[in-house]
């Protein structure tokens, strides 16, 4: 039964007392989640630094410069509009069948996504690639419930403060893979010159290494991940997809046995758990506010992760900085090391600090400064050249983005004090990333359209930013429905 819910009013002496010891993290489990965060932003980030010269390669924009931004952001939201369709029945399903197999079910789509996407040579083919990956691909939503099965409200923000070492890495190596690997026939001809593949299809060499070290994860994860979850007395698959998950839960009451991980907070094994809770019971306010903070939040970044390249790569006149592939590459590569460095140093600490309300907030707003700088860049680049005036911004924008990155350890402390209980963690995971895949649809579609529109003759230039400065501006007024305090919501459960 789940407690009345407490609210800012009520007297603290009155609140049941939460746990001040801290539970030492599972590293014998940790480090496995720490290793499956890299698969997503490796694969996503080897394509970003050539997506704009493939778009030019494949001829689909005929030439018009104009359009590139625009087919650059047709391919990412491909990914989150499949993503859309199957993201919530995935992680509902990894409520009643497991984490483990939909996790190895996602980085199996990863792979074959990534050669899929290396091998075309039509925009169609690049889109059905990257819409296999998004259907299929579940694993950092998964992964998210699975770091929260075994985590408390005691370790979980250490355990956030070390995620940052995974992105670091997937930020870093996949920008560098991209930007270095593309074109190998025509970069290194010494090494590559006489290889009629790689002269036939120039981006499959980084496609093939992003795929490569994926598949090795894929191989450590299906030998030594451990299940967080009991699937004892669960409802078996194919009646799952004969009810279609929504109406009752059909799970028995979970009994946690010797090979699945317990979390020290759901009391001692000998006592019944709660069961996946229907969908109607998980739509309370509490879930809602956090879908609506996190998707505006993602609306904003997703958005600016696809024009940041393709505004890279166009030329000055147009209202871009004309950087080539392998500098696009190294900043974005820069930017994953900074960002990583920072959280894994200070995040913990900041959290114990301020809590994770105010650093979300000072993440989404930092999102103005972000944009103002678009412009400011272009318009030294246009008076002075590529210098130390023009690399200053792009230093000061890429430093201001570790402050927006930030805000995705905070959210996922709400989205677990959010969850009615914690058989429906997955599932409650699963609305909130089903709605923010909306925004990462509308996110960078949205935004490289509207950065097309700005660049054509005739059209206010500036329509880009008025864009996304609104768009920071809602994402600072939905982040002010969270809770100053995450007692206030976990004390209800």
């Amino acid at each position: 039964m789940i407690a009345p819910q407490n609210d800012e009013e009520t007297p603290l002496l009155q609140r049941p007392k939460q746990p001040t010891a801290k539970i030492p993290l599972p590293w014998d489990q940790f480090w496995i989640l720490l290793l499956l965060e890299m698969p997503d932003f490796l694969s996503s980030r080897t394509l970003i630094p050539f997506i704009p010269q493939l778009i030019r390669d494949i001829g689909v924009t005929h030439g018009d410069e104009s359009q590139v931004g625009h087919y650059a952001g047709i391919l990412q939201s491909s990914y989150y509009a499949a993503h859309t369709l199957t993201i919530f029945h995935w992680s509902q399903l990894s409520d009643h069948i497991g984490r483990k197999p939909v996790i190895l079910t996602a980085l199996s789509a990863i792979v074959i996504s990534m050669l899929s996407f290396g091998l075309s040579k039509t925009f169609f083919g690049l889109v059905v690639s990257r819409i296999v990956c998004g259907a299929f691909d579940a694993s950092d939503s998964i992964v998210k419930s699975m770091l929260m099965d075994i985590t408390d409200t005691t370790n979980m923000p250490k355990a956030y403060s070390y995620i940052p070492v995974s992105l670091m890495i997937g930020n870093t190596v996949g920008p560098l893979i991209g930007g270095s690997l593309s074109q190998p026939a025509d970069r290194f001809p010494d090494i590559f010159g006489r290889s009629e593949l790689l002269k036939t299809y120039p981006y499959l060499l980084p496609c093939s290494i992003s795929a490569f070290f994926i598949s090795i994860i894929w191989l450590v994860t299906y030998i030594c991940l451990k299940e967080s979850v009991s699937t004892t007395g669960k409802t078996s698959l194919w009646e799952l997809i004969k009810k279609g998950f929504f109406g009752q839960s059909y799970s028995k009451p979970r009994q946690p046995s010797s090979n699945i991980i317990v979390d020290p907070g759901e009391g001692s094994p000998g006592k019944f758990q709660p069961k996946p809770l229907p969908l109607r019971a998980l739509l309370t306010s509490k879930v809602l506010s956090v879908t609506a903070s996190y998707t505006t939040m993602a609306l904003f970044q997703t958005g600016f992760n696809s024009v940041l390249p393709v505004f890279y790569a166009t030329p000055i006149e147009l209202g871009g900085l004309s950087l080539d592939p392998p500098r696009i590459g190294t900043l974005l590569a820069a930017s994953g090391v900074i960002h990583g460095i920072f959280q894994l140093l200070f995040y913990a600490r900041l959290h114990d600090h301020f809590g994770a309300k105010a650093i979300f907030i000072t993440g989404v707003s930092s999102g103005i400064p972000i944009v103002i700088l678009f412009p400011v860049a272009n318009a030294l680049a246009r008076a002075y050249g590529i210098g130390m005036a023009v690399w200053l911004c792009v230093a000061v924008q890429l430093t201001l983005k570790t402050s927006l990155l930030m805000c995705f350890p905070c959210i996922a402390l709400f989205i677990r004090a959010a969850a009615p209980n914690r058989a429906s963690l997955g599932t409650t995971n699963g609305i909130v990333m089903m709605a923010v895949a909306v925004g990462r649809i509308v996110g960078p579609a949205s935004a490289a359209s509207v950065f097309s529109y700005s660049l054509q003759e005739g059209h206010d230039a500036w329509s880009i930013y008025y864009f996304f400065i609104a768009i920071a501006f809602l994402a600072v007024g939905t982040a002010l429905l969270l809770p100053r305090d995450l007692n206030v919501w976990e004390d209800s459960q």
